[in-house]
């Protein structure tokens, strides 16, 4: 009996992260830069995440929410960045097979768990502006702890599937890949073994998570537009919908650039504005977060300033 081909070649044990590597003059550039925004990352989501845990004025679903939001950001961007930067500092771009899928399974979680969240979120301001009578027991502690659970552990259980389909791959040939961090596609292009079922349940498990709470979304938002339409003085318009601005920023953001760069042309020659799309997502997006729910929220002022004001009396 023949031999598949793919059974005479050298299997690949470690993947070489090709990242920017044809702007080689500009490393010193991408490294600093892409280290600023990471070290604003995490910064601006942790500052957030103290303020929300001290200050008790701020003990409500929708800062409940937003402090999983800021965990999740932090644990994203440290998924990809410091690999990124010690590939432009040092060139070191091998990671191991291993590696690789385990930061592919971080990454698919993360970013099928902040679809989730950024979901219970429009809920939330769905119960707060439409049916602001019955918010409190609609969107009880219980209820939060089991949107935000339900988010986290069904996303990582999801993806880890993937995982398991992937890790029985075998790699061979080119062990190179036109990307800055592990994504499937990539890592799918490399396997030498039928990748139909992986490709299969992969394809069907993140239109799951990724459309299924986009419609729920847009089905709140257009809840809440009616709602805020029908509220007769421009006062009470503009106070509702400054309720849910910032979060209806970031959902454009993510959604906008997480459809933009899979719905990119697939050819060779788009696959550096793939990387840069990319960008947007994985570093851009996780360092406007704390921005957006800080530059016009009250409630964040507010308890920075009682923060800054009780320090200042010690």
């Amino acid at each position: 009996m023949a031999r598949p081909p793919w059974e005479n070649q050298t299997a690949i044990v470690e993947f070489v992260l090709l990242g920017f590597s044809t702007l080689r003059q500009l490393n010193l550039a991408l490294f600093t830069t892409f280290l600023a925004a990471y070290v604003f990352t995490v910064t601006g989501n942790m500052l957030i995440v103290l303020l929300v845990l001290l200050d008790h004025h701020l003990h409500i679903p929708m800062y409940f929410f937003l402090v999983n939001l800021s965990f999740l950001e932090i644990g994203y961007t440290s998924n990809i960045v410091p690999k990124m930067l010690e590939s432009l500092l040092a060139g070191q771009r091998v990671i191991s097979v291993a590696g690789c899928l385990t930061q592919f399974y971080f990454f698919g979680s993360l970013a099928a768990t902040e679809c989730l969240l950024l979901a219970a979120m429009a809920y939330d301001r769905y119960l707060a502006i439409c049916r602001p009578l019955h918010y409190a027991v609609l969107m009880n502690a219980q209820v939060c702890l089991g949107l935000a659970a339900g988010s986290w552990v069904g996303c990582f259980l999801l993806t880890a599937f993937s995982i398991v389909l992937l890790s029985r791959l075998t790699f061979c040939g080119r062990n190179e890949i036109d990307h800055f961090f592990c994504d499937f596609a990539p890592l799918v292009r490399l396997s030498c073994t039928d990748t139909s079922l992986t490709e299969t349940l992969a394809f069907a498990t993140s239109s799951a998570v990724t459309l299924v709470p986009f419609l729920l979304i847009i089905a709140s938002y257009s809840c809440i537009l009616a709602t805020i339409l029908r509220i007769p003085s421009n006062a009470g318009r503009h106070k509702a919908f400054s309720t849910c601005s910032s979060h209806f920023t970031v959902v454009t953001m993510f959604y906008g650039t997480l459809i933009a760069t899979y719905l990119a042309p697939s050819a060779h020659s788009s696959q550096f504005l793939r990387k840069v799309l990319s960008l947007l997502y994985t570093i851009l997006t996780p360092m406007f977060n704390p921005i957006i729910y800080s530059l016009r929220n009250r409630d964040i002022h507010e308890a920075l300033k009682r923060y800054l004001s009780r320090n200042s009396l010690h």
